[in-house]
């Protein structure tokens, strides 16, 4: 099976879903399955994982009433308040939903320090007792914290959103490729090649312009441990679904046959367990 393991759907709120500014006038409005069905269909996609968006545990119950209709959406990411008292519990009836796979928090959104708390990484480790993963969404700045936390949770499986957002439009690589390096020496961290063409110029890209980031990824994850991922319906601020999915396409062509197939499909499905 060929699976995004990185998309969203929401109901467009402008207060709600601030973050997605005029400039991205492409996205601000409804984003749902009936949408994102015929893309996949056509690009050759069998299923996906649908991302929280929003950090509130009515965003959890929207993606799984949308999962449960549509069973082209084969896992959920969903949110919980990770450092909240009797999470065991809340744990523990989130466990009693068969589609939803892990969580996730917006830590690029937080302020320095935030993977550093005690009430957080108690309320991550805890996930694996229901074998819930974790989405780490972070900036290159926060690179260096991401692995000090996931280095004391060696047995939560971690997976790194949008290989956190290198700042391809300004050529930076070098700070970011040290600190991927680190972070890919944990064997519990795999990581998701998505999101990259919005960290590009949305307007002037080519394909070229993702090749040193890649290598890095490929050389430091290797191909047991990536994850594609579209990140729809953002990447359309950037580029239509299939030229998105070109990008990784034209990279892979020169790994095996195996190994394509582990990065298309098999590693979600084994990240994720999905069916």
């Amino acid at each position: 099976m060929v699976i995004d393991s990185h998309q969203h759907f929401w109901i467009f709120d402008e207060q709600r879903d601030s973050w997605i500014t005029p400039e991205m006038e492409e996205i601000r409005k409804n984003f749902l399955p009936a949408d994102l069905e015929p893309v996949l269909k056509a690009n050759g996609v069998d299923g996906c994982v649908a991302v929280q968006a929003d950090q509130s545990n009515q965003e959890t119950e929207f993606l799984l009433q949308l999962a449960e209709s549509n069973d082209f959406v084969k896992g959920v990411v969903g949110w919980i308040d990770l450092r909240a008292d009797h999470l065991y519990d809340r744990l523990e009836v989130c466990s009693q939903f068969e589609k939803l796979k892990g969580f996730r928090h917006v830590v690029q959104g937080e302020p320095d320090g935030f993977l550093e708390q005690p009430d957080f990484i108690k309320g991550v480790r805890q996930l694996t007792a229901f074998n819930f993963t974790y989405d780490i969404l972070v900036y290159p700045t926060q690179l260096e914290a991401s692995y000090i936390f996931a280095k004391q949770l060696p047995n939560v499986r971690f997976v790194l959103d949008h290989i956190a957002k290198p700042y391809i439009k300004k050529g930076e690589i070098e700070g970011w490729a040290k600190d991927i390096r680190k972070l890919a020496e944990l064997p519990n961290v795999s990581c998701k090649v998505s999101g990259m063409v919005t960290e590009a110029d949305w307007y002037n890209w080519k394909n070229e312009d993702f090749n040193p980031y890649l290598d890095i990824i490929f050389e430091a994850f290797g191909a047991n441990r990536i994850l594609f991922g579209s990140d729809w319906p953002v990447c359309l601020v950037a580029a239509e679904y299939g030229a998105m999915k070109d990008i990784l396409s034209t990279y892979v062509a020169k790994l095996s046959k195996d190994e394509q197939k582990k990065i298309w499909g098999d590693n979600a499905v084994k990240f994720y367990s999905l069916d």
